[in-house]
């Protein structure tokens, strides 16, 4: 890399861009720029790493230019300790450099970066709610599908005719419930959602900060989808909550589903481990959830991954790796501990 730049904000400055960081591993999440340059310069580990990465998206544009703005969808390798892997980052720059010099705007960037290794492609739930989450933030107006999936959540067109309602324009609205009738529209068509609209909804509710009304809503709604044994109401409960406002209802909201007869489900852990992580720093919960995890019995690989993935993330590695030494734990647990190290 070259001396003069040694780190991507400092490529992305020097080209004269103005830009902005998000993780869009777990949760779509605006970093501050301090927060970013120390994750960059490794004095601080990342802080949601998935499968040993750190998925970023770097949007910049050109102050001078009106073209929309760029995106750049990358990720990093991460070491044990889930610091950045400064080599890899390192060598994106310099293939950036090398491809584009410090003309990383304009018409020659097109498809440079192809076949970049660091270069990935989000699947398209993660690609609508980012894209719709960038649009507020630029205050600009919502995608074309938005108006038609704001008539579909009013429950005027009928909640089973959901065949014309975008994903795009499921994300708008999900991005956009301090808007109009948005949020009571919502609250009200709740109940009534089918599947195939409660599944993509809930995957971009994830990454909005919901209101507290909606979480209590949902707190109460899976109470009865815990008494109806339905995982798919209850794992979209549990994504559309992970990042709300009320995070003590989600706390609740988990610990209500954790003691239930559906608390060793693989899906709810999986959805639990990999949306509503937050709530596993605090250590009674994390013992209990490891606990369910061990008793799951279906998938043998569940707990082994579900380890591999939490230790990983700084807040819960120091309570996770507390868990190995603790002394009232299940048999059960305690097998499931000694085999990762068999």
């Amino acid at each position: 890399m070259s001396d003069q730049i040694a780190t991507l904000g400092q490529l992305l400055d020097g080209a004269g861009t103005q830009w902005r960081a998000f993780d869009i591993g777990r949760h779509i999440t605006k970093l501050d720029k301090k927060q970013f340059l120390a994750i960059e310069q490794a004095q601080v580990p990342y802080p949601y790493p998935l499968a040993g990465h750190a998925w970023l998206a770097i949007q910049f544009w050109d102050t001078k230019a009106s073209k929309e703005p760029y995106v750049w969808f990358l990720k990093f390798p991460l070491d044990e300790q889930s610091i950045l892997v400064s080599a890899s980052r390192d060598h994106f720059a310099d293939m950036i450099i090398q491809a584009l010099g410090t003309e990383i705007t304009g018409e020659q960037a097109d498809g440079k970066l192809d076949n970049n290794p660091y270069v990935f492609t989000p699947n398209a739930n993660k690609l609508a709610a980012f894209n719709a989450q960038v649009k507020v933030l630029l205050k600009q107006p919502a995608s074309q599908y938005y108006e038609h999936a704001q008539l579909y959540f009013s429950g005027k067109i009928g909640f089973d005719n959901w065949q014309s309602v975008a994903l795009q324009g499921i994300a708008d609205f999900a991005l956009r419930l301090d808007s109009d009738t948005n949020l009571s529209n919502l609250q009200k068509a709740w109940a009534h959602l089918p599947i195939e609209v409660l599944q993509p909804l809930s995957a971009m509710l994830e990454h909005v900060e919901i209101p507290t009304s909606m979480s209590e809503l949902l707190v109460n709604y899976t109470q009865a989808a815990i008494s109806n044994n339905d995982t798919v109401a209850i794992t979209a409960a549990l994504r559309s909550a992970s990042k709300g406002q009320a995070q003590g209802l989600c706390a609740q909201l988990v610990d209500n589903v954790l003691s239930s007869p559906v608390g060793q489900d693989s899906d709810v852990l999986l959805t639990i481990a990999g949306r509503c992580f937050k709530q596993l720093e605090n250590p009674e919960r994390l013992h209990i959830f490891m606990d369910n995890c061990a008793h799951h019995q279906k998938i043998e690989e569940l707990f082994p991954s579900i380890f591999a993935d939490l230790v990983a993330i700084p807040t819960i590695r120091p309570h996770l790796l507390g868990l190995l030494r603790k002394e009232n734990r299940s048999e059960t647990l305690a097998r499931a501990i000694g085999r990762l190290f068999s």
